[in-house]
Order: structure tokens, then C-alpha cells, then sequence
């Protein structure tokens, strides 16, 4: 296992990005792969200790994909949200890097998972060896979660909760801000759906991070540049009659009919009671 070592701002493998932030820390101990320092773009992945199913799931679908695209993984090591993405991004052959609010002596929590960080990850804290988990010592380390990152993900979070404070360090940063949107009825859905109306990034899948990383291209852009006919071009969005189709595209009505009738029988469109036509496609 390497070394437990301590990088001052001069060190060589200095994160840069720690030196530019509000109370930026005098040095770092780290212990594990520090060559994931190095490694660009991060994306911090964060959320609950107390997640769903649906929850877990997510953070571990995110995870594993930006990490089998080079995106290193940062997070708190904390259970549920936090270690899902560690251990998604380990999987994947990728890197991650878990910083904590202790002295890497006494990381918490202890378990298999924090051992591998060891040696597959890297574990990062600003506290020395010896120091215990404190409640104050989460909220400054949400800061060097966020100013590690080129971009926050939010998973997971109950209205009041400590991943919202890592993305407000985020924001204040000048970091990007991502949330995934959860059941509406349910606590746990409510941090994110708070970040959402805050003009957080609507994040649907790891598409849309990579988008905006500029890894990849932004999924949500239609995927066939070929434009819709006339026809239904006209019935996007809308449920509309033979007629108002007519009055719409500029054809007879005579020509609308039998390009409806030739959709039907292709199933893109569906006649509805009072011969209102619409988009089959909208529907799936």
C-alpha cells in the first residue's frame, strides 16, 4: 500500500484548483493512486446516507459510465450515495478519489470499501493524522469536494442536506451543478427538485454531464437531423382534425387524407374520437 504523504501548495502534484477557492486549505494528506490528481475532468458525486433503491442505482449508473470515460470520481466515502459512486467508479476500472473529514488514520467509515480506496483510489483529507470525524469538519470538506470538481452531481437529497451545501461551494465556485430528479412524493427526491428550480442542470442520464464536459456530444439534440413532413410536423404537440391539419400545411384536403390514412396504416399516427388525429410516437 503507498504511503500516507503530505502535499504543500509548492508540491509537486499540488491540486491547482485548491489554491482558488474561499478558505483554501495550507496543505493535503493523501494515500493511495496520487496520480489521480492529475487526472481531468472530475465530476463529484453526492448525495443521501440514507437512499432509495432508485437512488443507489442512479449514483452507481452515473458513476460507472463517467468513469469508463476517463471522468475521475470524487466524493465523501460516506454510506450510501457517496460509496455507491466510489465503488461504482472502482468497478469500472476507473479512478476516484474520497476526500475526508478526518485524518487518514481514522477515515469514516472504516469498511472493505475504504481499504480498496487505499490502493485502487486515492483518499485526500486537510485534517492530520490522529484527528477524529467532527460535525464541523463535513460542511469545509463539502468545499474541497466541490473545488476538486469541474461539476457537482446531486443524487439523493432531502430538502435540508449536506449535498446541498456541496453545491452551493459548488456554485460560488463556479462549478456546474447537476441534480437527478426523483419520485415528487417522495423526501429524499426534494434537495434535488429545490436545486432543479434554482437552474441546477436537469441531469437524466451520464449523457448529459459528458455533454457539458465537452466529452460528448449533448444526447438531448435530436439524433435525426432529417426534419418531419409538413404533416407531422404540424401534429408535434398537438391532437388536430383533417381540416385544421389542411388549414395548417397548405395542402388540400383531399391530399391531408390520404397521407393520414397512410400513417395510420405505418401506426405514426392514431385517429382519437371526434376525428382528431396525433402523434403516435409522443405517446411511448
Amino acid at each position: 500500500m503507498p504511503p500516507a504523504i503530505y502535499l504543500e501548495r509548492a508540491s509537486p502534484g499540488w491540486p491547482g484548483e485548491c489554491s482558488h477557492i474561499e478558505l483554501p486549505p495550507e496543505g493535503l494528506w493523501a494515500e493511495g493512486r496520487l496520480e489521480h490528481l492529475a487526472r481531468r475532468p472530475r465530476v463529484a458525486i453526492v448525495g443521501t446516507r440514507s437512499p432509495t433503491p432508485y437512488g443507489e442505482a442512479q449514483a452507481r449508473r452515473f458513476s460507472h459510465s463517467l468513469a469508463k470515460e476517463g471522468v475521475v470520481i470524487v466524493s465523501g466515502l460516506a454510506r450510501g450515495i457517496d460509496q455507491s459512486a466510489h465503488l461504482a467508479a472502482l468497478d469500472a476500472g476507473g479512478a476516484t478519489i474520497a476526500v475526508l473529514g478526518s485524518g487518514l488514520d481514522r477515515a469514516w467509515p472504516e469498511g472493505p470499501l475504504t481499504d480498496r480506496m487505499r490502493t485502487e483510489g486515492l483518499l485526500l483529507t486537510e485534517h492530520p493524522l490522529g484527528a477524529g470525524p467532527r460535525k464541523h469538519h463535513f460542511p469545509l470538506r463539502n468545499r474541497l469536494i466541490s473545488g476538486l470538481s469541474n461539476a457537482v452531481l446531486v443524487v439523493e437529497a432531502a430538502f435540508a442536506s449536506g449535498s446541498l451545501i456541496t453545491a452551493r461551494w459548488a456554485v460560488d465556485q463556479g462549478r456546474m451543478v447537476f441534480a437527478v430528479p426523483g419520485r415528487v412524493d417522495h423526501p429524499m427526491a426534494r434537495g434535488c427538485h429545490r436545486l432543479l428550480r434554482e437552474g441546477a442542470e436537469l441531469a437524466e442520464g451520464p449523457e448529459d454531464v459528458l455533454a457539458l464536459l465537452g466529452i460528448r456530444e449533448d444526447a438531448r439534440a435530436p439524433a435525426d437531423p432529417t426534419p418531419l413532413p409538413p404533416l407531422l410536423a404540424a401534429l408535434r404537440g398537438e391532437t388536430l382534425t383533417a381540416d385544421e391539419l389542411a388549414l395548417r400545411t397548405g395542402g388540400g384536403l383531399s391530399h391531408v387524407l390520404a397521407e393520414l390514412v397512410a400513417l395510420e396504416i405505418d401506426g405514426r399516427v392514431a385517429r382519437s374520437p371526434g376525428g382528431l388525429f396525433r402523434i403516435v410516437e409522443l405517446d411511448s
